[in-house]
């Protein structure tokens, strides 16, 4: 027996890369959109086949930049997905965005054509810190966006880093009161990471201190007005992404494109995929215990006690450290916000 599946597409394409990314994305003018519809239908049709009919609770098109894709493409996609698989009624299907590559009128497209949720890389609401960060849209361009979203009524997100050169804890709280009158329901903080080979890791980049960090961390948790139920996201209540918080939490999902990654669940045995999408290979138990412990950990409802994720904890450790971990009802495990600043850490002792 199959069981219900979350689907992943990804979209490689951007106008350009940004300074900080280390994503699978390539920077092109002009993709080709006809080949890459068709590799992406191959695909579903692929797992189709595999996998039946299987429900599907959440789409989720990441990239790269999905909101380059023409409407038509993501038409024929969803109408792909809707003839092979079951798709819920209640799917929550999301789109990420850059600000300036979608219009209005573009926007209702995508809606008609089945997205319920937008996720737009904002990343900084100043200008030179856009233009540092190695963004193509200015802050203008994000309110815009946020305001044609706003006016559809359409789920909401944003995402922002924080933690650049030059930040303090000040600066910090100062983009979340910003935040907070914009009115979002979710967004995503991101502390800016240095990632070898990208423009940002060949400078000698003068970043915050980890206390700095810590203490920028702890101001947003303390400023902004909605909750963090994820280590870098935060959202009003019923408004989580679906999508990664049933990943999160062990759920089984469907990689289509070739940036993306998957596990599915088939009778029982878990499978690694990778690569072009069709690429799978089995994964034992306690490895995907050891995944959903990593997983879970980041989130504020933790992972849940079957039996493979017993025998791989360290008990000694969890019960020596409840400031860092708490443990509920028997049932589930979770990190405290004291855990959440030492998560690697953590996580590393947790697994025994």
């Amino acid at each position: 027996m199959t069981v219900p599946h979350n689907i992943y597409i990804h979209v490689p394409f951007c106008i350009s890369k940004c300074n900080y990314c280390a994503f699978f994305s390539r920077a092109c003018a002009c993709p080709n959109w006809n080949k890459y519809e068709s590799d992406i239908i191959n695909e579903i049709l692929y797992w189709a086949k595999l996998l039946g009919r299987v429900q599907v609770p959440t789409v989720f098109f990441g990239g790269g930049t999905p909101s380059l894709m023409p409407v038509q493409t993501f038409e024929k996609i969803m109408s792909v997905l809707n003839s092979a698989f079951c798709i819920q009624s209640d799917c929550e299907i999301t789109l990420e965005s850059n600000p300036g590559t979608i219009d209005y009128n573009k926007l209702v497209g995508f809606i008609n054509a089945g997205v319920n949720r937008l996720s737009i890389g904002v990343q900084s609401l100043d200008d030179n810190k856009l233009k540092f960060l190695g963004r193509r849209h200015n802050v203008t361009d994000a309110m815009t966006l946020i305001g044609f979203a706003h006016k559809l009524n359409l789920r909401t997100s944003a995402d922002f880093i924080y933690g650049l050169p030059g930040e303090t804890t000040d600066t910090v709280i100062q983009l979340c009161k910003k935040i907070n009158s914009i009115g979002l329901t979710h967004c995503s903080m991101y502390e800016l990471t240095i990632e070898p080979n990208t423009p940002f890791g060949k400078m000698n980049l003068d970043m915050p201190s980890n206390d700095e960090m810590a203490n920028m961390y702890n101001a947003i948790y303390e400023t902004l007005n909605l909750t963090r139920y994820e280590v870098s996201n935060y959202s009003a209540p019923g408004n989580e992404c679906r999508h990664n918080a049933n990943v999160w939490d062990g759920q089984p999902y469907i990689g289509i494109g070739r940036g993306a990654a998957g596990r599915i669940l088939i009778d029982e045995q878990w499978y690694e995929q990778r690569g072009a999408g069709m690429q799978f290979e089995k994964i034992s138990n306690t490895d995907r215990a050891i995944e959903r412990v990593i997983t879970g950990l980041r989130t504020k409802r933790g992972v849940y006690l079957d039996t493979d994720v017993q025998k791989i904890l360290n008990m000694q450790y969890v019960h020596a450290h409840p400031e860092l971990l708490n443990i509920t009802n028997n049932e589930r495990i979770s990190a405290t916000n004291r855990g959440m600043l030492v998560l690697d850490e953590v996580i590393l002792n947790t697994v025994g």
